[in-house]
């Protein structure tokens, strides 16, 4: 018998058991005889009307809809969660921004067999955090997820703050053509070499933008906005007139209250914003969306007539409780580097696949891979590789991400959590816990964290179309 990389890693994880595990993930197993039924949670073709009035488009979704149905726990549950593929290829559904033990990843070839048309497969994890997160595939995910396979993942706090309204926006886009069908050219070189494979049609929850999408608000109201970016490629931009959004988590977790004039929101990125509802009755704001390819006003905030609510802000307190986990020390971090190469406009680099040399234009010409991470290149999933790091347990780890290439990339860690340090040199202000982090062009990105979770974990771009192209590795904890 023999017995590959991939399996030794997964042997020794499984080996390590529940002691190994992040602080409370080692939560006790639940008997088949006492467990609660599982949410069962099913893949398959959707006929949805994105817009008043217009023909019904062809879609893939979770339990007939796009997006999937919004998935609510308490910090601490336990989730259960049965998936039931009824498409026709092989998919696998990824908990983005969830701490799960590694066999739960979700991630074909790496932590688990793809599922099966007509398959299923329980996932089953302690909740561990508070926090906005999304559910989606990560196989073909360049594919899927446009397709519409995507959903909401929200975990209340154990005392949540208080709020009068609790909204989820959750973003994307479909590219349609001239039927109202999505147009079919998902993996085509040139958005895998570029900036990523962009719609023509902006989404909230699974509607079109604009007008229509309009929350109805009293004066006095305080609102929990989280926005959720499950856009393959798109990056927004958003502002909202007349009203100071003040942010107070990234990617789920807690960071000093503080407001934002516009926000950057990348494909796989969160954030939670409170904005208390100050303006005259009757009166309508729009949040727009100002990034390369803005697509302008995208929902509303619409003033009812009726009596305000207050005359002036909620006195009660909006800073979360930081959920627990370990602090990366930098004095004795272990110091690693980086480096992001390719893309369309990109110098002539060297590039290694299947362990051989190549030009990247000979790579991209030959395997469709256009990037490299450290001068490694691959397809997704075919993970032929070594992991770009290997980390001991509980080391502590300063990244340094140098992108050498003409294009952003929003670059999310699976299994971890890590603190923004510095960017470009500069120290980040609030030093912000994130699970993705946006990556400019030419830019320099620090982060650190603590290596406490063992297994082989995804780190890639969340551009999906670049991680396709080449822009995803892993990094084994043992």
């Amino acid at each position: 018998m023999t017995i590959s990389r991939r399996d030794l890693l997964k042997s020794a994880s499984a080996a390590a058991g529940l002691a190994s595990l992040p602080a409370g993930m080692a939560g006790a197993a639940t008997s088949p005889s006492t467990s609660p039924p599982p949410f069962e949670l099913s893949t398959g073709l959707v006929e949805q009307e994105l817009k008043a009035g217009a023909p019904k488009t062809r879609l893939w979704g979770f339990n007939g809809s796009v997006p999937g149905p919004v998935l609510r726990y308490r910090k601490g549950d336990r989730a259960r969660i049965l998936v039931s593929n009824g498409l026709s290829v092989d998919t696998a559904v990824h908990w983005h921004g969830v701490r799960v033990p590694n066999p739960m990843d979700g991630v074909p070839f790496v932590t688990q067999d793809p599922i099966k048309p007509g398959g299923k497969l329980l996932y089953e994890y302690p909740l561990l955090d508070s926090g906005t997160f999304w559910y989606h595939p990560h196989q073909s995910s360049f594919e899927q997820v446009p397709r519409g396979l995507y959903g909401a993942y929200i975990v209340a706090e154990s005392k949540p703050i208080e709020v009068d309204q609790d909204v989820v926006w959750l973003l994307s886009d479909v590219k349609l053509g001239a039927d109202g069908q999505q147009v079919e050219d998902y993996g085509r070189i040139l958005d895998l070499a570029n900036e990523g494979r962009i719609g023509n049609q902006v989404l909230v929850n699974g509607k079109a933008a604009g007008a229509a999408q309009t929350l109805d608000v009293r004066r006095g109201e305080r609102i929990r906005l989280r926005l959720i970016n499950a856009a393959s490629a798109r990056i927004f931009r958003l502002s909202l007139a007349g009203h100071v959004m003040t942010a107070i988590a990234f990617d789920g977790q807690a960071v000093q209250p503080h407001p934002v004039e516009q926000i950057t929101l990348g494909p796989g990125m969160r954030i939670d914003l409170v904005i208390d509802c100050l303006q005259a009755a009757g009166a309508v704001f729009s949040m727009t969306d100002a990034g390369h390819r803005g697509a302008g006003e995208i929902a509303r905030l619409a003033y009812s007539r009726e009596k305000s609510l207050r005359e002036k802000p909620m006195a009660a307190a909006i800073r979360l409780v930081p959920n627990q986990m370990a602090e990366p020390d930098l004095k004795r971090a272990q110091d690693h580097y980086i480096v992001f190469q390719g893309g369309m406009r990109g110098a002539p680099v060297i590039g290694t696949i299947d362990g051989k040399p190549a030009k990247i234009n000979e790579i991209m010409e030959k395997e469709g891979i256009t990037w490299t991470m450290n001068y490694s290149a691959q397809h997704e999933h075919a993970l032929m590789h070594e992991p770009l790091f290997h980390f001991k347990k509980g080391a502590h780890i300063a990244l340094h991400m140098i992108n050498e290439t003409d294009f952003a990339h929003p670059m999310h860690m699976h299994g971890h959590f890590f603190r923004v340090v510095a960017i470009n040199g500069k120290k980040t202000r609030f030093q912000e816990r994130r699970d993705t982090v946006m990556m400019g062009p030419r830019e320099n990105v620090d982060i650190a964290f603590v290596a406490d979770n063992p297994g082989e974990w995804m780190f890639h771009c969340h551009i999906l179309d670049h991680s396709a192209g080449g822009m995803m590795g892993t990094i084994a904890v043992q």
